[in-house]
């Protein structure tokens, strides 16, 4: 059986706006989902690191998976993020985002734990084999302590239900690997190597960066795939410095700090994250004036 691409282009990690008193703002959620796909983005990945997945509660998640569904209203794919460190409860949530309609899982390894390679295949086995839907491995070391090696994706990558991954270790290397030793669609999931991954074959890319400008992130996959590398490469670089200062303190604490200096009220990070000091949202207000995205 051929495997199926979920989605080609970007992909946008939407942030999940809060209220004042720290509740999930569902209503400007879908506003947001909205403006996404007026604004060309190919897919909306839910529940993710941008969307503070780690303190949503049960009851959050499954809220913010169901909206991003009804909202999408199968116009673009929706990706729920169903990733836990705990095998049995990552089924549980896998399979409610299933029955809500969501149109693939993004997985991120088991985090703290620090489980080994080969538990690492047995972790998305077991997921894998209880659910019927397409299956993103996300891999982000820098956040989880645990590095998912091309082997190890290569070996889960002969499963039929494990599509893809989305690579953030930041390692061209081992993407270059991976491509080299399995068929398995490549996400990014780094927004300043977007045109080096599709250069390897990538698919296009989980962003961030889309949460502020999902068209030009939109593009800078769709001029790759016009067979316009120079296009491609050409607004890579010339977004490369906003980029960065999405990254200039813990995301998703930079991004959700510029939609607000934007007026895209999306309010704060929930705790343990901050807001960002005064100097760092200077520094960001900054980037976000030289691309004329505040006044």
């Amino acid at each position: 059986m051929s495997k199926q691409t979920i989605f080609t282009g970007a992909g946008v990690a939407i942030v999940t706006p809060m209220h004042a008193d720290g509740s999930v703002n569902y209503k400007r959620y879908r506003e947001l989902i909205e403006w996404q796909i007026e604004n060309g983005t190919d897919a909306i990945i839910t529940c993710g690191t941008t969307g503070e997945s780690s303190t949503l509660n049960h009851e959050e998640h499954i809220a913010v998976m169901r909206t991003a569904v009804e909202q999408a209203a199968g116009r673009v794919p929706v990706i729920s993020g169903t990733g836990s460190n705990d095998t049995g409860y990552c089924i549980e949530l896998s399979l409610e985002a299933q029955k809500l309609g969501a149109d693939a899982l993004l997985l991120v390894s088991p985090y703290y734990n620090k489980t080994s390679q080969r538990g690492l295949i047995a972790h998305y086995t077991a997921i894998a084999d209880a659910v019927e839907l397409p299956i993103i491995l996300y891999n982000v070391p820098s956040r989880t302590g645990v590095d998912i090696k091309p082997e190890t994706i290569a070996k889960l990558a002969e499963h039929p239900r494990i599509v893809a991954v989305k690579e953030a270790n930041g390692n061209i290397s081992a993407a270059a690997q991976v491509a080299a030793l399995c068929d398995i669609d490549i996400y990014s999931g780094n927004d300043d190597q977007i045109v080096p991954l599709l250069s390897l074959g990538s698919k296009g890319v989980i962003s961030v960066l889309s949460n502020i400008l999902p068209q030009q992130t939109h593009d800078i996959c769709a001029k790759w795939f016009a067979g316009d590398a120079a296009g491609s490469r050409a607004l890579q670089l010339k977004y490369l410095e906003l980029a960065n200062a999405l990254f200039s303190d813990v995301n998703p604490i930079p991004v959700k700090e510029a939609m607000n200096l934007m007026g895209m009220d999306v309010g704060a990070c929930r705790l343990p994250l901050l807001d960002m000091d005064e100097a760092g949202r200077s520094k960001l207000a900054a980037v976000l004036k030289k691309y004329g995205l505040m006044k």
